[in-house]
């Protein structure tokens, strides 16, 4: 790994412990949380989390772009870093008190998401990738379960109402029929799973930038892919699968409605 993509590891792994940390002042402590523009929630904890972040970013690389959740885009010219950034992935969990909830950061170098980082504060976990590095996971190498089939598989996802509202209810049952065990609460933490190899494929029918931003290099590191619904590895395509390399085609069979 280059000394270049060393100091991005280190920073974005500092910068995601520090404002999960911030996020704990708030979880459990009966946070009443706003709705935006389109119903979703925010807290407090949301709002200091991400100007947390940012402020390390524009101290740290001030000529680089960033794009967030809560304040959006700050576009820098000439920018061929963007670094996108989550500060409570997961906030219905965390309004709930669920401790499912992330920090997420990942750098976009030259078109590409070379560095990831994910804490999970309530759960002090926390993953971390780089390409050429590996997948670490509190300190030890992650890798995905090797099953041959998806009959043997666990599927995580968020929101079962949401595969309906997304127009993916007949592939949602093709994978609910393949799989041998269906498990929610993911948000986040579903790709975890499949990077430490505890379940075998996470899909989220709808998926912001922001939030997938770190899991491109700690899939791949792990010996697995994060992508889109038709295998492309992507985090601008507006939804988000993760699974292992071995379960990967016939994933896309299914979702395609392909006989295999």
């Amino acid at each position: 790994m280059s000394k270049h993509l060393r100091k991005h590891l280190d920073f974005a792994t500092e910068t995601a412990y520090l404002a999960g940390r911030l996020t704990l002042g708030h979880f459990q402590r009966g946070v009443r949380p706003d709705l935006k523009a389109d119903d979703t929630p925010v807290t407090i904890a949301d709002r200091e989390a991400e100007e947390l972040i940012r402020r390390r970013i524009e101290k740290q690389y001030p000529g680089h772009a960033i794009v967030g959740e809560e304040y959006g885009v700050k576009e820098t010219l000439g920018a061929d870093h963007r670094w996108y950034i989550d500060p409570i992935d997961g906030t219905k969990s965390f309004v709930r008190g669920v401790p499912l909830y992330a920090v997420l950061i990942g750098p976009e170098i030259e078109g590409a998401v070379q560095v990831g980082a994910a804490y999970f504060p309530a759960l002090d976990e926390m993953i971390t990738a780089a390409t050429g590095y590996g997948t670490w996971w509190n300190g030890r190498r992650a890798h995905v379960f090797k099953v041959k089939h998806l009959s043997q598989a666990v599927v995580a996802f968020t929101d079962a109402a949401s595969f309906d509202r997304q127009g993916r209810r007949a592939a949602w049952e093709r994978i609910k029929q393949a799989t041998c065990y269906r498990a929610g609460w993911g948000d986040a933490y579903g790709y975890l799973l499949v990077a430490t190899g505890r379940v075998e494929l996470m899909l989220d029918p709808i998926m912001s930038e922001w939030d997938c931003g770190p899991f491109p290099p700690i899939l791949q590191e792990a010996g697995g892919c994060f992508g889109d619904w038709q295998g492309n590895p992507t985090i601008h395509a507006g939804e988000a699968l993760a699974t292992t390399q071995t379960l990967l085609p016939e994933v896309l069979r299914l979702i395609q409605g392909k006989n295999s």
